[in-house]
């Protein structure tokens, strides 16, 4: 049988993945679980999600009036819906490209995510933070909020890897901050996108 028409085809597709759900989980993570197991064909998502100190709720609070949102890679700033950043005034930042940020990584000898992060932090009025990609990155946010310098509305810290993302992510886990991060070595630009998509949708409902 073909699909053509694309609201059908997600339609279906969120109905095989609840079935096939081990447990039960509250509404708003149950949307948020759903489309992260969506974007990525991976059922093990639904373990290795985690949520702390009501980000759902944070999150809409956050971003009703207008807020800015701190990406680590264009790849999620890409991937952001506009329809919800236009209606919500919201704004998405990546500074990884900032010519600053380059020659001060070269200067430093660090990676550009460090770097851009500490810009971030810098400047004023970043409410949320998501990365994807870099644990350096996730790394150096989570020194900043240990070390009770900066204090982000909400984190979703979920870079993939073999070098740092385990490590980073369970470092966040154990802030006292809003997060939603997963356990492990998975996640990446398409489960950080997944999350903040699925969170403006809990928005609109």
């Amino acid at each position: 049988m073909k699909y053509t028409d694309p609201l059908e085809i997600e339609k279906k597709s969120f109905l095989i993945i609840r079935k096939n759900l081990k447990k039960e989980h509250k509404q708003g993570y149950l949307d948020i679980v759903t489309r992260v197991i969506h974007a990525t064909a991976d059922f093990e998502f639904e373990e290795l999600l985690r949520f702390k100190n009501d980000p759902i709720s944070v999150f809409k609070e956050t971003v009703k009036n207008g807020a800015n949102i701190v990406v680590d890679t264009k790849m999620i700033k890409a991937g952001i819906s506009k329809k919800f950043l236009e209606k919500y005034n919201v704004k998405v930042k990546c500074y990884i490209d900032d010519v600053d940020v380059i020659n001060q990584a070269k200067i430093s000898n660090c990676t550009r995510s460090i770097v851009a992060m500490r810009k971030a932090i810098e400047e004023k009025n970043n409410d949320i933070f998501v990365i994807g990609n870099a644990p350096t990155a996730l790394f150096t946010l989570c020194s900043y909020i240990e070390n009770s310098s900066f204090f982000p509305k909400l984190v979703i810290g979920v870079p993939v890897g073999f070098v740092g993302a385990q490590e980073s992510k369970e470092v966040l886990n154990l802030l006292d901050v809003p997060s939603i991060t997963t356990k492990g070595r998975k996640g990446g630009s398409t489960v950080a996108v997944a999350i903040v998509n699925a969170l403006f949708r809990l928005l609109e409902e």
